[in-house]
């Protein structure tokens, strides 16, 4: 059983991990603890063989309202400048939760139950599929308190929705309701059971061959950074590297033989 009081919950559905980020009573905003707690819950995904796809949700009303500005030092003083220095936490914390959520090695499946602000929206964009729920919104808080979109969100706004759409999004901090956000791009669906949904999507990506997925993640991420030529280069390099993976060879002799090919994502 999970543990109830830890600030992400684990629990696996056959093939698939259901990540719940466990602090409802704060609308699941983030704390170092619950970054080093996502840390773990994904070391354990990636040791675990049987482990192909993760859904990452919220607990309660929110999906997440991104930092907890109480682990912020406020207090009156001459060093508060210093004290309240966002850079060290982003630099400690928010973005290695990032890059380990770009970087894991498995599909990840983002059910946005309910309020996704700040570096929750950011969150819920490095994950490579975002399905919300009808009541779920997306809100680029940071400039109400005079700051800029972190976590990946400079980067990841702009190549969902656009330049144009990204800046207002983040200069007004605007909230996006889910129906508009999967019009913009930002997300793959509404869902009124958004959960059982990035469910059955991670179900039927377990089914898949995991290492292809991960390697499609990569090149699509980074396409807009490379020139064609570059883009063309990376392509077959990739596709050399995964001609030696027992699921091209089953691929290819399953559709020989006309039968559902048997993934091992190896």
């Amino acid at each position: 059983m999970p543990n109830a009081d830890a600030c992400v919950l684990y629990e696996t559905d056959g093939p698939v991990a259901i990540l719940t980020l466990n602090r409802p009573q704060s609308l699941n905003s983030f704390t170092r603890q619950m970054h080093r707690d996502l840390w773990d819950a994904l070391d354990r995904v990636e040791a675990d063989k049987a482990i192909r796809a993760l859904v990452l949700t919220g607990a309660g009303r929110a999906f997440c309202a991104g930092a907890d500005l109480s682990e912020f030092d406020f207090r009156d003083g001459p060093d508060i400048m210093h004290r309240a220095d966002p850079g060290p936490i982003i630099q400690q914390a928010f973005n290695p939760t990032t890059r380990r959520l770009v970087g894991v090695g498995v599909p990840t499946i983002c059910a946005v139950n309910g309020v996704a602000a700040g570096a929750g929206a950011s969150v819920a964009m490095a994950c490579d599929i975002a399905i919300a729920a009808p009541g779920a919104s997306f809100i680029q808080a940071f400039s109400k308190i005079g700051l800029v979109p972190d976590s990946g969100g400079t980067w990841l706004l702009p190549q969902r929705v656009g330049l144009a759409r990204a800046m207002a999004l983040a200069m007004t901090g605007d909230k996006l309701p889910a129906a508009e956000a999967k019009a913009m791009g930002m997300i793959w669906d509404v869902q009124e059971d958004a959960l059982g949904a990035a469910k059955a999507m991670a179900l039927r990506l377990a089914d898949m061959p995991t290492k292809a997925l991960v390697a499609t993640r990569h090149l699509l991420r980074n396409s807009h950074t490379h020139s064609l030529d570059e883009q063309l280069d990376l392509e077959r390099d990739v596709q050399s590297r995964l001609g030696f993976t027992h699921d091209y060879i089953e691929g290819v002799t399953a559709f020989l033989q006309k039968r559902a090919p048997q993934f091992k994502g190896e």
